[in-house]
């Protein structure tokens, strides 16, 4: 071996050795983002969803309200909780527990006044004949499973997204890109079903 080669193997051995690490970093960071954009897309699949049950139930609020002598507390109690509910703005790129968490909370009061208004309805024969209202519901109904699905499937993006952030080495690779996991929808009591909003015409 020549006095020269020997001179720069060093550095030539240094240069390849970076030269396969910036090579694996700029793979492992467009596998992060790739993944991380799915989980974003998702989300926003989760907001398409719960978007359609707020105009189905802003639609099914205008039919009730022309009923004669409807609860208007029971209306007023639908009304702004889908107001608080569509008020709640969460940025997908920085899903913080808190931040899920007030969203859900919102979104399960906005349920909670829709089951409310559903039973009240029983007293309205008027109501449960109401071809548009009987359409409505249905979508709702379908709407309801619809937006089960979209979170889990967000939470399945999600969850294999905080796994390959956490693997070595690709946690090298997020560590110095400053990745955080991404929060999770977390089952509230009663959660492991859509909501039922059938009715009873019997």
């Amino acid at each position: 071996m020549n006095t020269a080669l020997k001179k720069w193997l060093p550095l030539l051995i240094i240069g390849g050795l970076a030269l396969i690490l910036f090579t694996w970093y700029i793979r492992a960071n467009n596998d992060i983002v790739e993944m991380k954009g799915q989980a974003e897309k998702q989300w926003a699949n989760v907001e398409s969803a719960y978007q359609r049950r707020s105009d189905l139930i802003g639609n099914l609020v205008k039919t009730v309200q022309g009923a004669a002598d409807f609860e208007r507390g029971t209306l007023t109690d639908v009304i702004e909780a889908r107001s608080k509910a569509t008020s709640v703005q969460i940025d997908p790129t920085n899903i913080t527990p808190d931040q899920l968490a007030q969203f859900q909370e919102a979104q399960a009061g906005l349920t909670s006044a829709l089951s409310r208004l559903l039973v009240t309805v029983e007293r309205y024969p008027e109501l449960k004949a109401n071809q548009n209202f009987l359409e409505l519901q249905s979508q709702l109904e379908g709407t309801e499973n619809r937006i089960n699905v979209e979170r889990n499937r967000y939470n399945e993006t999600a969850g294999n997204f905080n796994i390959f952030i956490e693997k070595i080495p690709t946690n090298f690779a997020a560590a110095i890109k400053g990745t955080q996991k991404l929060t999770l929808f977390k089952s509230e009591s009663g959660a492991e079903k859509a909501p039922d909003v059938e009715f009873n015409f019997n």
